[in-house]
This record gives C-alpha cells, sequence and structure tokens, in this order.
C-alpha cells in the first residue's frame, strides 16, 4: 500500500511538472540558467504591395541578421495595392492577422486611412523616431503628415510625370503638353499608360495633368480638373487599354508595341537596369512640369500582439538609420531613394553606385532641385480621382492579365 500512495505521489508530482512546462511554453517564454525567462522568437511576414521590396529586403535581411535573438524568420507576399485592403480587413474580422508588416506606395496608406485597418505610428509610438521630422528630406517630411501618422515614409523619388520612348520611332518628342495630345491621337495605339490605382507612373500622371492644363484646383479632381477630365478622354480613343501593372507598359514600350509610355524617373530607370527597357530609349518632361513626388511606405496593420508590434515599430526604426536608408538607392528602382538628409550615393553598395553611373541620367539630379516639386492628392481625394478614372476614363478598358 506504502509502495502504491508513493508511485501515486510521484505521479502526481510528474503530472504537475509537466503541466507547468507546457504552461510556460504556451506563455511564449522559456526559462535560461539563470532563472529568466527569454522571450519566443518570432516569425515576421511582411505583405508588399507596390514593390517595396526593391529597395528594402536587404535592409528587412539585415535587420533580421543583426537580432537573432528576436527574429526566427522574415517571409515576404507580394500582391498589387488594390488587394491589400481587402486582405487586411478580411484577416482583422477574423481575429487572425497573418501579415505584421506593409510595404506600398501612397495609395495603400491613403485606403488604410479611409477604411481604418492600419495602426497609428505617431504620435502614438513617437518615442521610437526621435526627430524624425528634422532627418527627413523636405517632401518626405511634408509625405509623413499627409500619412497622418499611420505610415512613415521610407523612400523618396521627385517622381514625374515623365515620358519614355523608342528615339528610332519618335525622332522629334512633343515639348507641350498640347503636342502630346496631338501625337497620341496621330499614333493610334502606341502611347500607354497603367492604371493610376495601381500604376505609381500612371498615378504621377494622373496627378501631374492639372498643373500641365492649368486646371482650375489640382487638389481637388471632383471640381477642380475639368480639363484633366477631357484631355483623358480624348487621348483615351486612342489607346488601347490601359495595363494593371506598370511592368506591362515597360515591356510593351521595350518590344516594340508601344513607342512612348508614361514614366517616372525611377521606372525609367531601373527597366533598363534590368534590360526590360533598351539602354538608349530616352525620356523628356513637357514644359510647364510640375514633379508630384512620390514615397514608399512601412505600415503595421491593426491586430497585432504585443510582441510582433514591438518588434516592427524597432524594424522601422531601424530602416530609417542612414546606413540602411543607403540601400534605398538600389539600382534605379525609386530614384534617388533615401528618404531622410545626408545619404549620399557614395554610402551606397558598390552595385548599386555602378547602376547608377551607368544607367541613370545625370539631368535628374539638376531637375530634382530646380523642377516645382508638389505632394500628392490627400487620402480622401486621391480615393475620389481613382474612383472617377476608374467609372469616366478607363476602367472598362482595364486589363489584368
Amino acid at each position: 500500500m506504502l509502495k502504491t500512495r508513493t508511485l501515486s505521489r510521484y505521479l502526481a508530482q510528474g503530472l504537475v511538472s509537466l503541466l507547468l512546462i507546457l504552461l510556460v511554453a504556451a506563455c511564449g517564454g522559456t526559462t535560461s540558467p539563470n532563472g529568466t525567462t527569454a522571450p519566443t522568437k518570432i516569425t515576421i511576414q511582411v505583405l508588399d504591395g507596390g514593390g517595396v521590396l526593391n529597395v528594402l529586403k536587404a535592409v528587412l535581411q539585415n535587420y533580421k541578421t543583426s537580432h537573432p535573438n528576436t527574429i526566427v524568420d522574415i517571409k515576404y507576399v507580394t500582391t498589387t495595392a488594390p488587394v491589400i485592403p481587402g486582405k487586411i480587413q478580411a484577416q482583422i474580422s477574423a481575429n487572425k492577422q497573418d501579415f505584421s508588416l506593409i510595404l506600398a506606395g501612397y495609395d495603400v496608406v491613403a485606403a488604410g486611412i479611409k477604411n481604418g485597418f492600419l495602426e497609428q505610428l505617431t504620435p502614438a509610438h513617437s518615442d521610437k523616431f526621435p526627430n524624425l521630422s528634422d532627418n527627413y528630406q523636405g517632401p518626405a517630411a511634408q509625405y509623413a503628415g499627409l500619412a497622418q501618422g499611420y505610415a512613415l515614409p521610407i523612400a523618396y523619388t521627385p517622381s514625374g510625370p515623365l515620358f519614355e520612348y523608342d528615339p528610332s520611332k519618335v525622332p522629334n518628342p512633343p515639348q507641350t503638353i498640347d503636342q502630346l495630345r496631338t501625337w497620341i491621337k496621330a499614333h493610334p495605339g502606341k502611347f500607354e499608360y497603367a492604371r493610376p490605382r495601381n500604376s505609381g507612373p500612371g498615378r504621377t500622371m494622373l496627378m501631374g495633368l492639372p498643373y500641365l492644363l492649368k486646371d482650375s484646383d489640382p487638389k481637388d479632381p471632383a471640381h477642380g480638373w475639368t480639363k484633366t477630365w477631357s484631355f483623358l478622354k480624348d487621348i483615351g480613343s486612342a489607346i488601347d487599354y490601359y495595363p494593371a501593372r506598370t511592368g506591362v507598359t515597360m515591356t510593351e514600350l521595350g518590344n516594340d508595341t508601344r513607342w512612348m509610355i508614361a514614366t517616372t524617373m525611377g521606372w525609367d530607370i531601373n527597366p533598363r537596369v534590368l534590360g526590360q527597357v533598351p539602354q538608349g530609349f530616352k525620356t523628356f518632361m513637357l514644359q510647364g512640369t510640375s514633379f508630384v513626388a512620390d514615397d514608399l511606405f512601412m505600415m503595421m496593420p491593426k491586430g497585432l500582439d504585443a510582441q510582433h508590434q514591438a518588434v516592427v515599430l524597432d524594424m522601422i526604426s531601424y530602416a530609417l538609420q542612414p546606413k540602411q536608408q543607403a540601400y534605398t538607392y538600389d539600382k534605379g528602382y525609386f530614384y534617388p531613394g533615401p528618404a531622410i538628409k545626408n545619404v549620399p550615393v557614395t554610402m551606397a553598395p558598390a552595385a548599386s553606385q555602378t547602376a547608377l553611373q551607368t544607367f541613370g541620367r545625370p539631368e535628374y539630379e539638376q531637375l530634382a532641385t530646380s523642377v516645382p516639386i508638389m505632394l500628392p492628392l490627400s487620402a480622401d481625394n486621391l480615393n475620389t480621382a481613382f474612383d472617377m478614372w476608374d467609372h469616366d476614363i478607363g476602367g472598362s478598358k482595364v486589363k489584368t492579365s
């Protein structure tokens, strides 16, 4: 009987110990030799809806390497910008947020503000980003204000609008907006731009036209863009279709399907680096152009636990350090790249410096300081412009493949 009771007592003690071990594991920690509880390393899943990984993946991998006690892995999912709102909102509704970090352009920021699926980064977590407004380049600082703290700029470009062309097919490119209209209508099917809702160059051209056309209010697409909407309808008769991705326009320019397309500084340089567009193709800027700046952003979706939130905030702060910002030069994808001040190209990786020396255009540096640079539309007005373009201009002619 004594042996039976003793065995029962040991069995009970063993079960209690097992339960305690399981409880500690469930709480997300392990006990170190000194008796403290070490946090469980986590996986960060990144959702990229704007090609941001082109300039930021090396930075994120650097973070993983330098934080081995925090992160097990970083996984990447790429999609198109219009898909992100529905995907994130569905996960929030299901109380199951798979994505920890969102990378995208201002179109997704605008959708996030409108639909309420983003956590506010500042001022709620301003302690993680000291002197941010002083460190940002001027337009990037203004962009941060436009994002209302729900996203932080991570890369910056004066952008455009610019137009890229095959000089063998277009020996005398247009110089004014009226000449551009005339050329497009005289060459049916040879000009193209992608749907603005999912294209940086398409969006930049859309927001740049009111300045070129001297519309009554370039910031009010619903009431101040009479000339812009008329222009787009007019040239639309000579446009075969509107691709759902910018990359399609580059491919079709490169294979001679199109002779001229809407572009930006980065979208001019990088496809030529990659061989998608011939190196000798050229760009032009119309008289009276005002650049509409563009930024790439890091965002944090709602629905994360405290541990994931802390890591994501630290990742964003890390990506804004000058040494990491130098990686945003990339191979011209978002020329020049750095969102913060005092990050010269000499800090960039050697491959980036070589690409920009070979494929960059010296005039871009001069244009970036001499051409007026405007901010894009507010979130509400940008969504209005997208909706009006889809409804009134090209929605029925968009091709997704």
